[in-house]
């Protein structure tokens, strides 16, 4: 599969401060690609030098194979873009201010305007200084999903948007990836990127710590056991793998690292299991304890 973004050895100084440290990043063509971490990270950095807004202090990185900084022009006809703080012209309607990014990016025929806008539940007659936060960044996305692109960069899209319409986003960025599209998610909600990414990045302190599927990731991590026995469960503590004990009777609560399941599950049958419940680990489980792991 063709690589749709690859970054290699990538730096970005701000004077002696180092906001990107040599990472390597790279999306094939037709995935959706999470790029998680928390605020101040370098999400947003690497995106702007992927836009060409930003120049690279040192490192590659390409789109479509084009060099991001001096074939910007070119890549930019292909891609879409929603950043997580939107600014529009405060004395045009939403509506004005779609049609205006549809016409820059050349598309004079058919598009998804009228679609999305009954989607997003977006009013296009008011002015944009009437609007609120989520309703700009309504704007964005509409005016990025009306028109065929082959790459789509969302940074912290659905910032403002109430759970409906982060749902109606979701349902969105699912249906161009079945039409082949490649989607960069840059976000901090971890449970928008679990229900969409196929593999994720994450970084912290400018650094990528971890890259991987999910099901590559969740071995690192922990499941959460909640477990009901005939009696009283002895010798947990004494296992590896074991965290967070809770006892209450005859029920006990507990994570256990995803590697040691199957030998603590053959050690609580000794004491008569009546009702067991696991809860699968989740990519804000492991964003954690790659996060804690990490820090020093």
């Amino acid at each position: 599969m063709n690589e749709a973004i690859s970054i290699k050895k990538l730096s970005k100084r701000f004077g002696q401060f180092y906001a990107l440290k040599e990472i390597d990043m790279r999306v094939k063509s037709g995935e959706i690609f999470g790029f998680i971490g928390p605020n101040g990270a370098g999400k947003t950095t690497t995106i702007r030098i992927l836009l060409g807004i930003l120049k690279a202090t040192s490192g590659t990185a390409t789109i479509f194979g084009k060099d991001v900084w001096t074939d910007a022009v070119q890549i930019h006809k292909r891609l879409a873009y929603v950043p997580g703080d939107i600014s529009l012209w405060p004395n045009l309607t939403g509506g004005e201010v779609i049609d205006y990014l549809i016409r820059l990016r050349g598309c004079n025929g058919p598009n998804r305007r009228a679609e999305l806008i009954d989607l997003f539940d977006l009013d296009p007659t008011k002015k944009c200084r009437t609007y609120s936060k989520g309703n700009r960044q309504k704007v964005a996305l509409i005016a990025a999903l009306a028109v065929d692109a082959e790459l789509y960069l969302f940074d912290e899209p659905t910032s403002g948007l109430d759970p409906l319409m982060e749902k109606t986003f979701q349902d969105q960025v699912l249906r161009i990836k079945e039409e082949g599209k490649t989607v960069l998610l840059s976000s901090h909600i971890l449970h928008e990127v679990e229900k969409l990414c196929d593999r994720v990045s994450i970084i912290k302190d400018g650094v990528i710590i971890e890259t991987g599927s999910l099901a590559e990731l969740r071995h690192l991590t922990r499941t959460r056991i909640s477990v009901e026995t005939e009696q009283e469960i002895a010798g947990l503590e004494t296992l590896e793998g074991i965290h967070d004990i809770r006892r209450s009777n005859n029920k006990t609560d507990f994570s256990v690292d995803t590697t040691r399941t199957n030998e603590v599950l053959a050690h609580l049958t000794q004491f008569g299991v009546v009702k067991l419940a696991s809860s699968p680990p989740t990519l804000e489980d492991l964003f954690l304890s790659h996060y804690e792991n990490t820090r020093g």
